[in-house]
């Protein structure tokens, strides 16, 4: 029967001393790059997936910590109004149980942004990462990190239901939740639609007209999602154009709108991923002396304050509660729930309207 795989396994095998193994992953600068991807090759064949310092720490002890994964980055994460609200609600949780929240930047593994020295980065990071338990909030499905969680024994809880075993989830249903703002502009009789998205590549790209053969590469799972519920919504009768933005931002939002104000025939109507992008592009209508919900109506998605104060009409999601359920999962031995699904509405103001003639 085959060991569990170690330092010393890895070592055995790749024909180095033990302490080489373990500055592969932690110093890997005093190592050549020949024998640190020897060695590197060697774990994953073994399956190995490096010190786990959590383990020699804690030993068998509470950390009193959970991590939180974000692949935007710690600015993102402190400034975007959804993701400030989600934190919230986990705090809301953790405070409860005396527990602190640690936030981990990965960095993304896919398009223009992927960097291999900063996803191992990450993957180091997360192996290291001295914590009770994680949630997985916006990372690549695919990324190397979720391979490590894997591997390591702590509960995994995420908002994105991909089908990972063992992962608890706090979801909405995407697709019906957009098919509700599609539905909306239907009845309001829109026929040239813009869908603004994100893109994989990651902030900085800047906003393109994404060709419809496309669209299922360029864009994320949840993206996807929507972008079906919309069409499903509007019809097939309807002629949608996706445009992405290169990222989450007013600034973003602002640029692709322009972008998409100047596609033949104008759109009558935007339906924007988030309240962000939706309020980049309200501001993007206005200097061009349009006005929305006339001239050309505009719908959100998540319902973040300052979409009332906007007037913008939006899909609202309980925001704060999808943390304080993902830290109950984590956090409460009386909770049990593995898979949760939170209610949504269409929340109707003023950026939306008749379509006009």
């Amino acid at each position: 029967m085959r060991g569990r795989p170690s330092l010393k396994t890895v070592a055995a095998a790749a024909g180095v001393s033990v302490s080489s193994v373990s500055n592969a992953y932690n110093r890997p600068g005093q190592l050549s790059d020949e024998v640190r991807e020897r060695i590197m090759r060697i774990a994953d064949e073994q399956g190995y997936s490096g010190p786990d310092t959590a383990a020699r720490t804690l030993r068998g002890k509470r950390a009193g910590a959970i991590g939180v994964l974000v692949t935007e980055g710690l600015t993102y994460a402190f400034t975007d109004p959804y993701t400030i609200r989600m934190l919230a609600g986990l705090a809301d949780v953790a405070e409860e149980s005396q527990t602190a929240i640690t936030v981990i930047p990965v960095a993304s593994s896919h398009g223009r942004d992927a960097d291999g020295a900063a996803v191992q980065a990450s993957v180091q990071a997360v192996q290291q990462a001295v914590v009770d338990g994680i949630v997985i909030y916006c990372v690549d499905p695919d990324h190397p990190a979720r391979d490590v969680l894997r591997r390591r024994d702590v509960p995994v809880v995420t908002n994105t239901d991909l089908g990972e075993p063992g992962h608890g989830t706090v979801i909405i249903d995407e697709t019906a939740a957009a098919e509700l703002a599609g539905r909306h502009l239907r009845e309001l009789g829109h026929r040239q639609v813009v869908v603004l998205a994100e893109t994989t590549s990651g902030a900085g790209a800047g906003p393109e007209v994404v060709p419809r053969d496309r669209v299922a590469a360029q864009l994320n799972v949840l993206e996807l999602q929507r972008i079906a519920g919309f069409a499903r919504g509007i019809g097939p009768d309807f002629r949608v154009n996706t445009v992405a933005s290169g990222g989450n931002s007013e600034a973003l939002g602002y640029a692709a709108t322009n972008l998409a104000l100047d596609l033949e025939p104008r759109p009558t109507a935007i339906l924007a991923m988030s309240d962000v992008q939706a309020i980049g592009a309200l501001r993007a209508i206005r200097d061009r002396g349009l006005v929305p919900g006339r001239d050309v109506s505009v719908t959100g998605f998540d319902d973040i304050p300052e979409a009332a104060a906007a007037g913008l009409t939006t899909v609202h999601q309980p925001i704060r509660e999808r943390g304080q359920v993902l830290g109950r999962m984590l956090l409460d031995p009386e909770f049990t729930a593995r898979r949760v699904v939170l209610p949504t509405e269409l929340v109707v103001r003023t950026s939306t309207g008749p379509a006009p003639s």
